[in-house]
């Protein structure tokens, strides 16, 4: 088992020389007892160190419209079926979503990711978002642009990229299985359809998942695997912040260790890529969120969609406290 002496060392030097892991050691990371969890965490800060360094990335994101949004994706207080006291508003302005680039500046983002909610961005979604993207660049050239528009095709993905935004978020969120329990408006090839066209478009790929929603030990490993077999360039890890008003909001928080195994799986079957832990981090993590910088070497700052987080200067706090380096913006 990988859990005895010096097997998780073995494993991590495995994965640094290529091997990939398989199933039933995938399925070990998940079962490793809380007396091992040390060890495990020092395994995967390896197999992150090797490719990230100490550095750790900070993001910010913008909730560009909220609510008002058809499809009925359970775990979402701006669905359909979400009941949730949330703000509800149209699509930002442009001089709106520069200020909200001034902001992630302010708080020490290396990248700034604009969402919408909606099945997918409307052709004024687009020019929108490319007039924005324009002004931004044009006052911070070295800022990395995100958008998690939905929904979308390769020549919308294009239009994107041609304005200067680099990256695009579309979250395959837990396995192939799984997926009609948690959404029936649009299916999960609908948004593997996305992540591909993305990448042909030349966009660098977030695309990552969410735990906590009722998935087994099997879906969160074929989640890992299927994002491992998309090349993502980034991947966000989300715990379930159940929301009153939504059909997961009586799901009950995963266990703090449960998360950090989970990460440090995402981090042995993607060594590459960079690993952010996302929303929940705050609530489902609690006192230990510092030890998820070992698997992971992102995160965002300043809340999520509609849902506080963690203030930017307590997170760079955090970060340096721990003996990583926040990554600044005029780094390559």
């Amino acid at each position: 088992m990988i859990h005895e002496p010096m097997s998780l060392g073995a494993l991590a030097a495995g994965v640094l020389s290529g091997t990939a892991i398989s199933r039933a050691q995938a399925l070990a990371i998940l079962n490793v007892p809380d007396e091992d969890l040390p060890e495990l965490l020092h395994a995967a800060f390896r197999v992150r160190e090797r490719y990230w360094g100490r550095r750790v990335k900070i993001c910010l994101l913008r909730n560009a419209r909220s609510g008002l949004c058809a499809e009925d994706c359970h775990y979402c207080s701006q669905s359909v079926t979400s009941d949730a006291a949330i703000a509800r508003y149209r699509l930002d302005s442009v001089s709106e979503l520069l200020a909200g680039a001034r902001r992630a500046v302010a708080s020490g983002a290396r990248r700034y990711c604009m969402a919408t909610s909606g099945r997918g961005p409307s052709a004024a979604d687009v020019a929108r978002f490319r007039a924005a993207a324009r002004a931004i660049k044009a006052e911070y050239p070295d800022l990395e642009l995100c958008v998690s528009l939905g929904l979308m095709g390769e020549e919308t993905a294009r239009q994107l990229k041609a304005a200067g935004i680099a990256w695009v978020n579309h979250n395959l969120n837990t396995s192939r299985r799984f997926y009609p329990e948690i959404c029936t408006t649009h299916s999960y090839e609908d948004r593997i359809a996305t992540v591909r066209a993305v990448r042909r478009a030349g966009l660098a790929t977030c695309c990552g998942g969410i735990l906590g929603m009722g998935e087994t030990q099997e879906d969160v490993i074929d989640l890992a695997f299927a994002l491992r077999g998309l090349m993502v360039d980034a991947l966000p890890v989300n715990f379930l912040h159940s929301i009153n008003g939504t059909p997961l909001a009586q799901r009950r928080r995963l266990p703090p260790a449960s998360c950090l195994r989970a990460l440090c799986l995402f981090r042995f079957t993607n060594p590459e890529t960079e690993i952010r832990v996302a929303g929940g981090r705050e609530v489902t993590l609690g006192w230990f969120q510092s030890l998820a910088l070992y698997p992971a070497n992102s995160i965002f700052v300043e809340g999520y969609l509609t849902t506080p987080g963690q203030a930017a200067a307590a997170a760079r706090r955090m970060v340096i406290d721990m003996g990583f380096e926040v990554e600044s913006l005029t780094e390559e």
